[in-house]
């Protein structure tokens, strides 16, 4: 039988291949998610083989070989000494604490460097909660919405006062993207951008992450200010608000499991849509390497195209650095 169609003509080689290929990645699409401690050693992370929380010189010494990968942004999060965890977690907006410090840090030494920060309350709240926690009449726990706005918003002028690019606040709070676009303009941080986490959800990706830091909920869970798993709908809600509010970029986490909501803020806002390749998506490909399951670059590289063909401007991933070491090895 003759055929006239052959979709497989445009697949013969790699030259052809190359040639109309839809989607590819560069170091400059990611932003690289980096942990830090007040210590003075590099310390290996048991929930995340591959990763470290970084003392400062670390931290520095780790950005910069990113930066000179032609990585542009890294994300902060700090695993906080237990001492210093309180109720009201004042200690997110100590302007000599580890995160003002981290951050002065590495822009003296990385000018050019665009700094993230994470703008919520777990590593600092003695509940391990992204927001205040009470217990209500009924006995249960209740995560207080505007009260927590109001340390946010102490909490981001800290950070933008040290130096911060961009601020990106993951608690989920209602109205958190218009205060903190006000309190940073009161301040005179009209620069600052704001990246908000802008469909969060309640997810089982989390863990290592939690472990990384040691920030997971002394009780209850975050099911009352993340997402839930099942909705669609409500991103668009979200979305809608965020950029009411003043949001400069809006996000989606976790990545893998949520294309489908990547693609359809995509499709419904001009901003920038940035999405978080998430602890459990990295360790299942970490150990499915390990055990010899899976080709590990092969897989990385394949998720992260994923993401990217589903609508992502922007990828936080802690493959970022491998990814850029890659492609400057011509071995993407």
């Amino acid at each position: 039988m003759q055929q006239s169609i052959r979709p497989r003509r445009n697949r013969r080689n790699p030259a052809i291949r190359s040639m109309i290929k839809e989607t590819s990645l560069s170091p400059a699409d990611f932003i690289y998610p980096l942990f830090l401690h007040a210590g003075e050693a590099n310390e290996d992370i048991a929930s995340m083989p591959g990763c470290k929380r970084w003392s400062l010189p670390g931290l520095v010494q780790e950005a910069r070989e990113a930066h000179d990968l032609g990585i542009p942004a890294v994300v902060l999060f700090p695993a906080i000494d237990e001492s210093l965890k309180t109720q009201g977690a004042e200690e997110c907006y100590n302007p000599v604490g580890l995160i003002p410090e981290a951050i002065r840090l590495l822009k003296h030494e990385i000018p050019t460097l665009q700094v993230v920060t994470d703008v919520a309350l777990d590593p600092y709240n003695s509940e391990g909660h992204d927001g205040l926690v009470v217990e209500n009449a009924q006995g249960e726990l209740e995560i207080l919405n505007d009260e927590t706005i109001e340390v946010l918003c102490k909490q981001a002028v800290c950070q933008a006062d040290a130096g911060a690019d961009i601020v990106a606040p993951s608690d989920m709070m209602d109205g958190r993207v218009g205060a903190l676009r006000e309190a940073l303009d009161n301040a005179g941080h009209e620069k600052v951008a704001i990246m908000s986490y802008t469909a969060k959800y309640a997810s089982a990706y989390y863990g290592p992450f939690r472990g990384a830091l040691d920030s997971a909920p002394k009780a209850g869970d975050k099911k009352t200010y993340q997402m839930e798993p099942a909705n669609s709908r409500e991103a668009l809600r979200e979305l809608a608000l965020d950029e009411a509010e003043g949001a400069d970029y809006v996000m989606v986490k976790p990545a893998g499991a949520y294309l489908d909501i990547i693609s359809l803020l995509r499709d419904h806002t001009a901003l920038p849509v940035a999405a978080y390749q998430v602890s459990g998506e990295y360790l299942m490909i970490k150990a499915g390497a390990k055990d010899g399951w899976i080709n590990e670059k092969a897989v990385v590289i394949e998720s992260l195209l994923g993401i990217k063909r589903a609508g992502a401007d922007i990828i936080l991933s802690y493959f970022a650095k491998d990814v850029a070491t890659w492609y400057h090895d011509r071995s993407l």
